[in-house]
């Protein structure tokens, strides 16, 4: 063929080019809000292939868990009063639940900082009560 020839792009794996994915119709207001803000990252680091769209749904209904439970508790209260007495809300151990699930799934994503490769700060400096004894 003659002529100038298209530039390619190479593209690993399954990644859109066109642009990041759009949150999933069935996903809550809260989950919806945090595929949002997830994954455009995860699409600019080129990791938002469709393999990894299962994992970022389950992230993100995590969070929304947490957050709607989060919100049950500020309205109702941390204890409930029953019939036995004040007991801790049904809420929270969703949330905790919830809050562990997003913890490893965020992990496994690539959205914490020690999975970004941030910079931890520096540890303090601890002098040595020993230096300058010998010599």
């Amino acid at each position: 063929m003659k002529g100038r020839k298209p530039k390619l792009a190479v593209i690993t794996g399954d990644v859109a080019p066109s642009g990041c994915p759009g949150a999933p119709s069935w996903l809550a207001a809260h989950a919806r809000a945090e595929w949002s803000r997830a994954a455009p990252e995860l699409h600019q680091r080129g990791l938002l292939s469709r393999d990894v769209q299962a994992s970022l749904e389950s992230y993100c209904v995590a969070v929304g868990t947490i957050r709607e439970c989060e919100e049950a508790m500020q309205q109702d209260g941390r204890f409930i009063q029953t019939e036995k007495g004040p007991t801790m809300h049904p809420a929270f151990r969703i949330q905790s639940a919830a809050m562990r699930e997003a913890r490893l799934l965020a992990s496994e994503l690539g959205l914490t900082p020690h999975r970004k490769g941030g910079k931890q700060p520096d540890a303090p400096a601890v002098s040595d009560p020993w230096e300058g004894m010998l010599g």
